[in-house]
């Protein structure tokens, strides 16, 4: 079930988002939930490049190891 969101922009934001959508011929909420779910996507993947950093980082995949083994044995508390 879709929900309604009330959200303030300033006059030039709102100008810039109403023309980018009109452009590709979509309601402007159609535009603002297509562009924060593309935004968010992005945030949540980590490219190749952080995830070789991750990957060769000892101390880093020792520690996440060890708190993976406490959470299997449910030890510890999640904070």
């Amino acid at each position: 079930m879709s929900k309604t969101v009330t959200l303030r922009l300033d006059d030039p934001v709102y100008r810039v988002f109403r023309s980018m959508a009109e452009r590709e011929n979509r309601p402007l909420s159609n535009f603002i939930e297509t562009a924060v779910l593309r935004f968010v996507e992005e945030q949540q993947a980590v490219d190749e490049f952080e995830m070789a950093e991750i990957r060769g980082n000892r101390e880093l995949n020792l520690s996440l190891k060890r708190g993976l083994k406490d959470a299997e044995r449910r030890r510890g508390r999640f904070v």
